[in-house]
């Protein structure tokens, strides 16, 4: 984390800079683009966001880490404890864990309800158990918890100029766009850990199993049923892109070129998925690095844009209560991206 950006959030206190620092080394070393997405950001909401991403690819990592030793058992010893930490946290008790500690204090700052936390961890821990959705609803429900409360927690970081309620629905979608979309770009190194996050009754429809899914990764070679499913799957995401989509028009307009770029970044995915002709079980399918640039290029100059308009034009929000589209010159609220209270 950059003093800049720190001290334009008004984090003050020392132990707690560097908490917010470990959530975005995490944050760069995990997730490229969303950390790409992030300097899109006004610097003042990056450390927030930081810390949003830095706990849950903590929580992620205790799950699904491939290169540890550690049994079911432990991984869900670990999240009992990561989760204790988070609920002692969140109830304002003090904490060691630094990531923990930096979520705690982004949850203050920006309001943000505490069963958005609390429903990932549900989804974390099933993780551990469940290996499979035998439909897309039950793949849905799982999401809830895993995606969509991802893009819940950022709405108030973000802002917004209609009533956050309202913008709820399309940022809740977004969050279910990425993660189907990675889960359609991972279906192989899913499958390596024991699970499918495909439906079911979808892969069933074109004659798909799991022991065709485990085939085709094991020999490295292809199968039209397996192809055909896949390109359902993209299509059911694009689907859910397209329900998300109207949501970044209702965000500040400074958070909308972060979201937009990541929004293009994602479903530059799923076209890489296609144009290597759905071959996920052998290789990862990547972003050509002219076309993050490219996009990234065309997220900095909204991002100029957004900056310079004329005062009263898009930095306030309504407020909770409000109902019309107009923004006001009332004290920027929670909703409106901006913290409930200083740090120190």
């Amino acid at each position: 984390m950059t003093d800049r950006e720190l001290d334009a959030a008004g984090i003050r206190d020392p132990e707690l800079r560097e908490a917010y620092r470990r959530c975005r080394r995490l944050n760069a070393r995990h997730g490229r683009t969303y950390f790409l997405a992030t300097r899109l950001l006004p610097v003042e909401r990056r450390p927030a966001v930081h810390a949003l991403y830095g706990f849950a690819r903590w929580a992620d990592d205790i799950v699904d880490d491939l290169h540890s030793a550690a049994s079911p058992a432990q991984r869900a010893a670990a999240l009992d404890e990561l989760d204790a930490r988070l609920r002692a946290g969140l109830a304002g008790q003090p904490t060691d864990e630094p990531v923990v500690r930096a979520l705690a204090d982004t949850a203050a700052r920006y309001d943000i309800a505490h069963e958005h936390f609390t429903d990932f961890m549900a989804s974390m821990r099933s993780d551990l158990v469940v290996t499979g959705y035998p439909t897309y609803d039950d793949l849905r429900a799982y999401m809830h918890g895993s995606a969509a409360v991802i893009g819940l927690q950022m709405l108030p970081v973000l802002g917004t100029v209609v009533p956050r309620a309202q913008a709820a629905p399309q940022a809740a979608a977004l969050g279910v766009a990425f993660q189907l979309t990675n889960f359609l770009r991972d279906v192989g190194e899913d499958l390596d850990r024991g699970r499918v996050y495909l439906p079911q009754d979808l892969l069933a429809a074109h004659g798909v199993d799991r022991d065709l899914l485990a085939w085709s990764r094991l020999t490295g070679l292809p199968d039209p049923r397996i192809t055909t499913a896949l390109r359902n799957v993209a299509e059911l995401t694009r689907a859910v892109y397209r329900e998300a989509a109207p949501g970044i028009a209702q965000l500040d307009p400074v958070s909308r070129p972060c979201v937009r770029t990541a929004f293009v970044l994602y479903g530059a995915i799923l076209d890489a998925v296609a144009d290597d002709g759905y071959r996920v079980l052998h290789r990862r399918a990547v972003v050509s690095r002219r076309r993050r640039a490219t996009v990234a290029l065309d997220g900095l100059v909204r991002t100029a844009a957004a900056r310079i308009r004329p005062t009263g034009t898009g930095r306030r929000g309504v407020t909770e209560g409000e109902h019309g589209g107009a923004a006001t010159n009332a004290r920027p609220s929670a909703h409106d991206g901006q913290p409930r209270k200083e740090t120190v």
